[in-house]
């Protein structure tokens, strides 16, 4: 199966190096790119795709308003969204996430980590670099402790303890690999049981499932 990608950045440049960097998944096929936010709604009309790889500094419109459009008319499961930027700040990444985006990625992501971030969320996942889960985490840290949610901490109940160590860990702002030598597991494992964890609680996304953990009062 192929995975058919539009490019959204309005430097030529980063669209090149972007087109370049896919070339090492032949599944993955740049259907088209665009420079301005303004053009994506009216594109996807015409040309389907099934992800759009989003900046966040455009003319006409952003790409947090742009991903904010695109979720006007298409759901999340029709249509995956991954925001690419340099900018970590948590204001952004939480504008982003809040706008439908099923990732966070930094521009300075090595083209595998790209390709893996793309294949994670294509799969049902979501994908966040290492600088945004920190800054989600930090906005969520630096708020004032919230009220504990009962429903969401009764969800949590249903996890085995090897699931919660790992949405704890998660929540720490750790990646898989970095869970799975900590806790002397395989990558995998530490994938199966995140995904077992967000399935009980109800979380679509990695994103989700670290805002739930925090909202349920389950600190790192």
């Amino acid at each position: 199966m192929t995975t058919r990608i539009l490019i959204v950045d309005d430097q030529d440049e980063i669209r090149a190096g972007i087109r370049a960097m896919l070339r090492l998944d032949p599944s993955l096929v740049v259907a088209g790119d665009l420079s301005d936010g303004l053009q994506v709604v009216p594109y996807l009309r015409d040309h389907p795709v099934d992800l759009v790889l989003m900046d966040i500094r455009m003319p006409g419109i952003d790409g947090v308003e742009a991903t904010r459009r695109i979720r006007e008319e298409y759901p999340p499961e029709k249509l995956r969204v991954i925001v690419l930027t340099t900018f970590d700040q948590d204001d952004i990444v939480l504008a982003a996430l809040r706008a439908g985006a099923n990732g966070f990625l930094s521009k300075t992501v090595s083209p595998a980590e790209l390709v893996a971030g793309i294949t994670e969320v294509v799969g049902g996942g979501g994908a966040l670099s290492a600088a945004a889960t920190a800054a989600l985490i930090g906005h969520m840290t630096d708020s004032p402790p919230p009220v504990i949610d009962r429903e969401l901490l009764r969800r949590f109940d249903a996890l085995t303890p090897r699931e919660r160590d790992v949405v704890v860990l998660v929540a720490s702002g750790l990646g898989n690999d970095e869970i799975a030598a900590q806790m002397s597991v395989s990558p995998f494992t530490v994938k199966t049981h995140a995904v077992r964890a967000m399935t009980k609680v109800g979380a679509r996304d990695r994103a989700q499932l670290v805002s739930f953990t925090f909202r349920a009062g389950l600190y790192p």
